[in-house]
């Protein structure tokens, strides 16, 4: 890794007590707190992906594995949103180079969360496009300076970029899991966006465009889905490897009530501990391999439907595991565990949330890679 790359991991290494110190009133604000947003933003970790035409570290692809990660272990709706505001960087790139530089040049990176769904309606006006409608999972919103939305065009779908002062945030996040995210819904009526920031969905998705051509990084010619699996993969791990550690810590210090018996002299806790330990490195190989595989991809430039259906079923049962895993530290944890001062009882909401997004849904990734090892059909559109 090289040594800026080094830099930018010791970094948010430095930033986790005060992460996990304000894991709980992240959950309670129903956002990242503006201390930890400002604490990333010094840290330079969001000009992680950011090219360096405009002023960005253009990290490492393994670097962010690493920072959202061990932020992730922490707290998990920080991992999410540092996730986010790292990686939409990279999405910025696919639009025009004078709508690069509108973004990137006021503080060299932007906070942006970006909805993929067509759910909007746009219409063609003189030298641009006039958009209504409302989008939802609105992850990164909450500090958001830029908003890219998408919408419907006839037959085909475009995307938009928004400054947040011509959106409307809805308060709709009131979650059990991943509460601290802010993830609320955003809608604009009628805003105009001119053509500059306005690009083919399509184009898009795939990654090349005449905007990510001015770089020669390939990363920003990375096909959207396989960036959005990039996205979760560092989170659902690291939110383990925090679990484990509060599961570790639990059986250390438990005492059964009524029987006295101390949970740490017991062979069964012995078997569980080994086998939720076993379970969460073998959760950070597969996320090493998945980042290492991705990067492979990423450089060969190219996404056939063999790599979809594999990466989209990889990325799946990563975060199944991660799911059964904390699902099952959880079960062997004691009621007392359950008390919302407990951190480990916010690792499995949190953990349950986020491994149900539809991207990685692993019914639908387990029915395409048994299809198409049939040989059959397989579409779907998140593929």
């Amino acid at each position: 890794m090289p040594a800026a790359d080094s830099v930018l991991v010791e970094r948010a290494r430095a930033l986790l007590p005060a992460i996990r110190a304000r894991a709980r009133e992240a959950e309670s604000l129903r956002r990242v707190p503006d201390e930890t947003i400002r604490d990333l933003a010094e840290a330079g970790l969001f000009r992680m992906f950011v090219p360096k035409r405009w002023g960005g570290h253009e990290a490492g692809f393994e670097t962010m594995r690493e920072v959202v990660q061990l932020i992730s272990t922490a707290c998990v709706s920080t991992g999410w949103i540092t996730a986010f505001y790292i990686g939409h960087n990279i999405y910025v790139t696919r639009f025009s180079e004078q709508a690069q530089e509108e973004l990137f040049s006021p503080r060299g990176y932007v906070l942006m969360p970006a909805a993929s769904a067509p759910n909007l309606e746009a219409r063609q006006v003189e030298s641009g496009w006039e958009v209504s409608g409302r989008a939802v999972w609105g992850s990164g919103v909450m500090h958001a300076d830029w908003v890219q939305i998408s919408g419907r065009v006839g037959d085909t779908a475009r995307s938009f970029l928004v400054p947040i002062s011509e959106v409307e945030v809805i308060d709709t996040w009131h979650f059990a899991g991943a509460a601290g995210t802010g993830s609320n819904d955003y809608a604009v009526d009628k805003v105009f966006v001119p053509d500059h920031r306005s690009l083919d969905l399509a184009d898009f998705n795939k990654g090349h465009t005449e905007g990510s051509a001015l770089h020669n990084n390939p990363l920003y010619q990375a096909p959207f889905l396989l960036l959005a699996y990039c996205t979760i993969v560092p989170v659902v791990t690291g939110g383990l490897i925090g679990a484990m550690a509060e599961f570790d810590a639990m059986i250390s210090r438990r005492v059964r009530n009524f029987s006295g018996v101390v949970v740490k002299d017991l062979q069964h806790a012995h078997i569980t501990l080994g086998e939720m330990e076993i379970a969460t490195r073998v959760a950070d190989d597969l996320a090493a391999g998945f980042y290492a595989h991705a990067q492979q991809v990423i450089a060969a430039g190219q996404f056939p439907l063999d790599v979809r259906v594999a990466m989209k079923g990889r990325a799946s049962f990563i975060a199944n595991h991660c799911r059964r895993t904390v699902h099952e530290m959880m079960s062997n944890a004691g009621a007392s565990s359950y008390h919302y001062d407990q951190p480990l009882q916010r690792f499995w909401r949190d953990l349950n949330t986020i491994c149900s997004h539809a991207f990685w849904d692993w019914d639908i990734s387990r029915e395409l890679a048994g299809r198409h090892r049939l040989g059959l059909p397989v579409q779907h559109p998140l593929l």
